[in-house]
């Protein structure tokens, strides 16, 4: 696992330590080594986390007979079947790393190589005869990609503060994203915060030639339901999450599991388990006394498998929280206003003193039908033709909660969301300020590029998985585990278990009020039934509570009359919500934490509007 950065210059000279300052800005996602390749027309470099080869595989690689070089971000798990493929076609290797094996596999297919890979990555390849740049990302975006263009010339880097760190890369508010993130929770691709930065779509590749660029996709996934029966489809499964994992677990450095007593890192457990060679660590945090609290659940997934089990209790009163918080925003590139960003961070923290390399369970709602936001969609069909507003009058009469997700906050924001169009019902869900306190509609070229897909329970699943997926549950995962120098791996986003659940029939994944329906029944007579049998219970922190209590300072501090002006918002609509969540006459709490986290982040990297 890695980080890349670099930029063309067209013979020009590079602006002096611009290369060294970008990869120096990103050395926690590579700790162990770095390095950097400069010609007349490009600069890049990479930082390296040590998982195969620990004596080889050092960034970049070269192939000197062609020119040509690489830096790489990522885990190729069928590297050794390519290596084996392109030694019988007379390439001969210098090292037993991925990277070498991707840069032989562009030399002798081109860009038609990516669509071998298996495994995540986002990478740059500098051909110096043909003047030519490729980059290129993983199909399911779980690896970043930033890029920028001036003219001529192109600046890419897998986090945003290496951009920064070039003098032509303006660090200006761009007021339609802000929009998206303010609806949303997360700025979707192609989109960024900061105006003229964008992010390389999943499934594609960018080439730069001599500077004119052109972009194409070598992976789109389709939605095509087959016939399968129930026990058909669960065979399946069993064969595909098994090599999944198996593959997954290839590693030259210690390896665990997060485990959240959740369905889905328990279902990554008991396939680790079995294949593991040795006993397996597993990773988790709490929070002691509270009514969500998963410990008992991913305790008895972790004695059930003999895990040597660590878990991390997460408490406002025991741990510095205002810091870490301001700490997320330097690590976070883009704000999320996903407060499970908090967890995640203690979370990795944890995990990175006795492991490399962690396996996670993202990715399996979004496949297979999780969240019950999808429930949501499916009622509000039936709410709609009736008079809502006599319910939402109701509604506000519930006594509020200091629960995560309290009665109060379900039945306002499933009632709000009824009086929508169904997508915008959808997205409403999904993000965090009230209906009330909406900014500006959403642009027209979102979601999708303007061709969103009717709004049906199929078509709500496929923009999760191109937009929030990759946006705001990936982007979270990589940025704090790698700000441990972390690698988390996601067993789910093989692209043949993706392709697999994209082909199923709806029933197969949502079956009355059961969501993931096959999963879980695949799992059923393989986990305590406490945890197949158990309803979603979302990985973030007690916002309403917090913001309360142990934030409530920093949140004053920071969300001001002053920071509003500087991001262009509307004061008295963000007053009224610090009120309304001081007086308990409403829960607000995820809606602050995504205010708090842009202020921060506008003040951390000096953006302007």
């Amino acid at each position: 696992m890695c980080g890349i950065a670099g930029f063309t210059h067209r013979d020009e000279a590079p602006p002096e330590g611009a290369l060294r300052r970008a990869i120096a800005s990103i050395h926690h996602r590579g700790p162990d080594q770095n390095g950097v390749h400069e010609s007349g027309c490009v600069s890049m470099g990479a930082v390296r986390l040590k998982i195969q080869d620990l004596a080889g595989g050092d960034q970049p690689v070269r192939d000197a007979a062609t020119q040509t070089a690489i830096v790489f971000n990522g885990e190729i798990y069928n590297f050794r079947e390519l290596r084996a493929e392109l030694e019988s076609l007379g390439h001969r290797f210098g090292s037993h790393c991925d990277t070498e094996v991707v840069l032989r596999a562009f030399l002798e297919w081109d860009t038609g190589c990516f669509a071998r890979l298996r495994g995540m990555f986002a990478l740059a390849i500098w051909c110096e005869p043909a003047r030519r740049l490729v980059l290129a990302r993983d199909r399911m975006g779980i690896k970043p990609l930033y890029l920028h263009a001036r003219g001529a010339q192109l600046h890419f880097a897998s986090e945003l503060k290496a951009l920064f760190a070039h003098p032509a890369v303006p660090r200006t508010l761009d007021p339609e994203a802000l929009n998206l993130f303010l609806r949303l929770n997360y700025i979707p691709t192609a989109r960024t915060l900061a105006a003229g930065i964008t992010k390389l779509r999943p499934g594609c590749y960018l080439e730069w030639r001599d500077g004119v660029t052109r972009t194409e996709a070598y992976w789109q996934l389709r939605f095509a339901p087959r016939r399968i029966t129930r026990a058909g489809a669960m065979a399946e499964l069993d064969h595909l999450l098994r090599e999944s994992v198996r593959e997954h677990l290839v590693s030259d450095v210690p390896l665990g599991v997060w485990l959240s007593g959740g369905l889905d890192s328990s279902a990554i457990t008991h396939y680790a388990a079995a294949l593991f060679p040795g006993r397996l660590k597993t990773f988790s945090v709490s929070f002691s006394g509270r009514s969500f609290d998963e410990a008992p659940y991913f305790r008895a997934v972790a004695a059930q498998y003999g895990a040597d089990h660590s878990e991390f209790d997460l408490r406002p009163e025991k741990d510095d929280l205002p810091a870490v918080v301001e700490r997320l925003a330097h690590f976070s590139d883009e704000p999320s206003a996903d407060a499970g960003a908090l967890p995640v961070w203690y979370l990795s923290q944890m995990c990175r003193r006795q492991v490399t390399v962690a396996l996670s369970g993202e990715g399996a709602d979004e496949l297979f039908g999780g969240y019950v936001t999808y429930l949501a969609d499916r009622y509000a069909r039936w709410a709609r033709p009736l008079p809502l507003r006599p319910a939402r009058a109701l509604a506000r009469l519930l006594p509020v909660s200091d629960e995560k997700v309290g009665l109060d906050y379900k039945v306002k924001r499933f009632l709000e969301g009824a009086a929508m169009p169904p997508m915008e019902a959808h997205l409403y869900w999904n993000g965090a300020f009230p209906a009330p306190h909406f900014p500006a509609p959403l642009p027209r070229d979102w979601p999708l590029d303007g061709s969103a897909p009717p709004a049906t329970d199929g078509s709500f699943l496929h923009l999760d998985q191109l937009a929030y997926l990759p946006d705001d549950i990936l982007n979270k995962c990589d940025r704090m585990s790698m700000a441990h120098s972390l690698e988390v791996r996601p067993p789910f986003l093989d692209h043949r278990i993706v392709e697999f659940a994209a082909a199923l029939p709806h029933s197969l994944k949502i079956r009355g009020r059961t969501l993931k329906f096959l999963l879980r029944e695949l799992m059923r007579d393989k986990l305590p039934p406490a945890v197949t049998a158990r309803p979603k219970q979302g990985f973030d922190i007690p916002a309403h509570h917090w913001f309360r209590t142990a934030l409530r300072p920093m949140l004053r501090d920071h969300v001001t009359e002053h920071s509003a002006a500087a991001a262009g918002l509307h004061w008295p609509g963000i007053l009224a919500l610090l009120e309304e969540h001081d007086a308990r006459r409403a829960n607000h709490g995820y809606a602050l934490w995504g205010l708090l986290m842009l202020t921060l982040w506008m003040k951390e990297w000096k953006i302007t509007r």
